[in-house]
């Protein structure tokens, strides 16, 4: 199994500052580094303090710079926001400048309040469509000239400047649904799912639909496989109760998002009571702490390994959950130190 982390810049409130928050992201990228993991992930999300990335590129740059051996994911930059001469042009500049670690994640967007600001009038439900389309564009213009007459973009012949360094970028989609799955498999991408707080069964239904959609493509592509959930590691009652808490916070955020409450100020989603939640089994604290990759390091092996069984090769650490940093660096230190070297190949 191979070890993946996506980490946000994060405010949670406006009581870090933003100094301190941007050195501990680099922080943790760092570690994870020295620790052996294979990539970091930016993500791309718009007028957000608790995921700032308005350009995904940018801080893979900058990321690049303070590190050597990492690749460098997107994870993912959001089609409907990007013309695909522009998209092609940025991430292959990551690529040169980074010596060539670029993953290259697409995805179809998250939240229908980034939406109505970044895409007014496109549903968050429809946003796949750019996405599909925005793909091979892409990719017919990291090979050179290249006219495109679709239904969302349309310019005449072009190419992307800079090119890649890499004669193949690796490409990968976020997937949930069918459509995406069989899409992914056609267009020969890498595939990272992430089953929110859901139980084990949903990362069964993912490797279920993920198998249905090789079977239909039979183009002999077999993708890479991985999972994300939040992680933390924790060895006493103190930490795991500060984890459950902080990760609870940070959900009822979520919620706030995802329903689009538009109960948001400077940024900053206020969190909806968990007790006026719909379905607030979603967030009860033992559930939580079975679903996610939390406890101690004889936990995460165990689950580790189930998932590992059911044929998932990598596992996307993911550490932005509103936790202080010393906190988020801790676990990721106990991770490293405990937990991987029971995956090492030999």
């Amino acid at each position: 199994m191979k070890f993946q982390l996506a980490v946000n810049m994060e405010r949670i409130d406006n009581s870090l500052d933003m100094k301190d928050v941007a050195r501990h992201t680099l922080e943790m990228v760092q570690i994870a580094e020295d620790g052996g993991f294979d990539i970091v992930w930016s993500a791309e999300h718009h007028a957000l303090e608790m995921t700032i990335a308005p350009n995904p590129f940018q801080l893979l740059t900058w990321w690049s710079s303070e590190t050597s051996r990492i690749r460098l994911g997107t994870a993912v930059a959001t089609a409907a926001y990007w013309h695909p001469i522009n998209l092609a042009g940025e991430a292959a500049f990551t690529d040169l400048i980074s010596g060539g670690r670029l993953e290259f994640g697409i995805g179809s967007g998250a939240y229908q309040r980034e939406f109505d600001r970044m895409k007014p009038g496109l549903k968050q439900s429809d946003a796949w469509r750019y996405m599909q389309e925005m793909l091979p564009a892409v990719r017919a213009l990291w090979r050179g000239d290249y006219a495109h007459d679709g239904e969302f973009w349309q310019f005449p012949t072009s190419t992307s400047v800079p090119k890649p360094v890499q004669a193949e970028v690796p490409v990968w989609v976020a997937a949930r649904s069918p459509i995406t799955y069989d899409y992914a498999m056609r267009e020969r991408c890498h595939v990272n799912c992430w089953p929110l707080t859901r139980p084990f069964a949903e990362a069964e239904l993912y490797k279920r639909q993920l198998d249905e959609a090789i079977a239909k493509a039979d183009n002999g592509w077999h993708p890479r496989f991985a999972l994300m959930r939040h992680a933390c590691v924790y060895d006493n009652d103190s930490d795991r109760e500060q984890a459950l808490a902080a990760i609870r916070r940070l959900l009822s955020q979520f919620e706030n998002l995802f329903r689009n409450a538009g109960d948001v100020v400077n940024g900053f989603p206020a969190p909806l009571s968990l007790d006026e939640i719909e379905g607030r089994e979603q967030y009860d604290p033992l559930m939580l702490e079975e679903n996610l990759m939390f406890g101690n390091p004889d936990t995460i092996i165990a689950k580790l390994k189930r998932y590992e069984a059911l044929g998932v090769n990598e596992f996307i650490y993911y550490a932005s959950m509103g936790l202080d940093h010393a906190a988020q660096q801790r676990s990721l230190r106990m991770f490293c130190d405990e937990v991987m070297p029971e995956f090492k190949e030999g």
